[in-house]
């Protein structure tokens, strides 16, 4: 089933998870889930502190900064396959580092996952 961009969006929009896909320096695709919130066309996901990680410097992150060329997937799966769908989301990245920058995505962020 081909969606409409806007049912695309709002589909997009509404997953509860999605999956980032960056290149690594040797071209090879690296995948992980992330939360996310939409606004406008900017798609925002941050790297918490809360869950556990072996390092800061995520591979995600070194790969968006030396190939800012990414994809998000969002999927939706049951049994009744007249249900599936997924919505992909291509475009390029920008890390953000600045308090000044971080404020508007952060809440966007904590108001869709209040945890």
């Amino acid at each position: 089933m081909n969606l409409e961009p806007d049912e695309a969006r709002l589909r997009f929009a509404g997953a509860a998870v999605a999956r980032l896909a960056t290149l690594g320096p040797n071209g090879r695709p690296h995948i992980v889930p992330i939360t996310f919130a939409v606004d406008g066309d900017q798609i925002y996901t941050a790297v918490d502190e809360v869950k556990p990680k072996t390092t800061a410097h995520l591979r995600r992150l070194r790969n968006i900064a030396a190939d800012p060329r990414v994809s998000l997937l969002a999927d939706h799966y049951e049994g009744d396959w007249e249900r599936l769908w997924w919505v992909r989301a291509d475009g390029t990245a920008t890390l953000l580092g600045e308090p000044g920058q971080m404020t508007g995505p952060l809440s966007l962020l904590a108001r869709r996952y209040p945890q």
